[in-house]
């Protein structure tokens, strides 16, 4: 473990060379790329200086102990020498979670899309919910949310929405909630009082630099209309929504947030990116991601990784077996605790894998 140390510490320190070069600074690609691989690697040299230094404070309180003849100083020694040791034995508990293989999309921004599913209306108020709640997340994170294109429903809710969260580790932290989330509550449609249960599709993807999924203009057919709103009420007359097909593959992206053509086409350029290259990611991860798509399927409320009872204040992620009974607090955007618990549990399956 140690030689594997060295050699990130080794590699980080000529990375920061390479990013301080006058050529590499006025190179936004490189910029990007290289400051992305150091705040991947971040963690793990300052755990690893730091264990260093505990190593060195231990030496030193053992070679001072053996030295010391006075009684006091000696039980003093000891018990800084008792205390590096477990500094030690903590900071290498940590390393070995660090060093664990890392998703290489956890530092990246991700583009959202949630859908009603099951439940009709209430599934699509549902849907706004949950844009609430992820909006209101990355707040707390101190990220950036851009609404991408939202298809609103009569009463309010969402058919879908789509945005992309901007800040660091934005993945690292959203990518568990794709899948169905189920909700179980008294609609605000029903008069008479009765539970009902619906639920919303989540599709977390991490986006995709420009680089990385080229798009030449033969591969792709843009189309142009007039922009319309629920019911088919007209947002404007200037023909600014975009649909843009890939013909290699048939996917389609449609935008019309946007009064402007150009904005609304470099967002449905973005949202088509971000699905070629998650596409890209299940060819070179087809077992992996197979079982991460296998949680959406259908949208059927039976496929649920996460069921929120408003009547019983309960949250629950059926992946880890999480049951927490403060859902106003979660639909405020405190998920902390159970994106935590999702990154522990992830962990502690690496970790057996290693160890078996």
């Amino acid at each position: 473990m140690i030689d594997r140390l060295e050699s990130i510490s080794r590699h980080y320190a000529e990375l920061e060379q390479e990013l301080a070069k006058p050529e590499v600074v006025t190179d936004h690609e490189q910029v990007t790329k290289l400051a992305r691989e150091l705040a991947g690697m971040r963690d793990i040299v300052e755990a690893y200086r730091d264990y260093r230094e505990a190593e060195k404070a231990h030496q030193e309180a053992r070679e001072l102990l053996h030295a010391e003849k006075d009684p006091e100083m000696q039980d003093y020694l000891r018990g800084e020498e008792a205390a590096a040791a477990a500094r030690i034995e903590e900071l290498n508990e940590r390393l070995k979670v660090l060093l664990l293989p890392k998703d290489p999309n956890d530092d990246r921004d991700v583009i959202v899309e949630i859908q009603g599913a099951e439940g009709g209306d209430e599934a699509e108020l549902f849907a706004r919910d949950l844009f609430q709640m992820y909006t209101k997340f990355a707040d707390r994170k101190g990220w950036k949310v851009d609404l991408i294109d939202a298809r609103e429903s009569g009463i309010g809710g969402f058919s879908k929405v789509e945005f992309e969260v901007k800040g660091q580790g934005a993945y690292s932290q959203l990518k568990f909630e794709g899948g169905v989330h189920r909700v179980q509550r008294v609609p605000k449609t029903e008069s008479q009082g009765r539970l009902h249960t619906s639920a919303a599709t989540v599709a977390v993807m991490p986006e995709a630099d420009a680089v990385e999924v080229e798009l030449p203009e033969k591969d792709i057919k843009v189309e142009t209309s007039t922009s319309t709103g629920p019911g088919g009420q007209s947002v404007n007359t200037t023909y600014s929504a975009i649909r843009i097909t890939h013909l290699p593959t048939g996917m389609v992206v449609s935008i019309q947030d946007e009064k402007s053509q150009l904005k609304n086409r470099d967002k449905a350029m973005k949202v088509l990116r971000a699905r070629l290259y998650e596409r890209k990611l299940a060819e070179q991860h087809a077992e992996q991601d197979a079982q991460r798509r296998s949680m959406v399927r259908t949208g059927s409320r039976s496929e649920k990784i996460r069921t929120y009872n408003f009547k019983e204040n309960r949250v629950t992620d059926h992946r880890i077996n999480l049951d927490l009974y403060k859902l106003d607090r979660v639909m405020e955007g405190e998920l902390d605790e159970i994106v935590d618990a999702l990154i522990a549990a992830e962990r502690a399956e690496q970790l057996a894998g290693v160890s078996s």
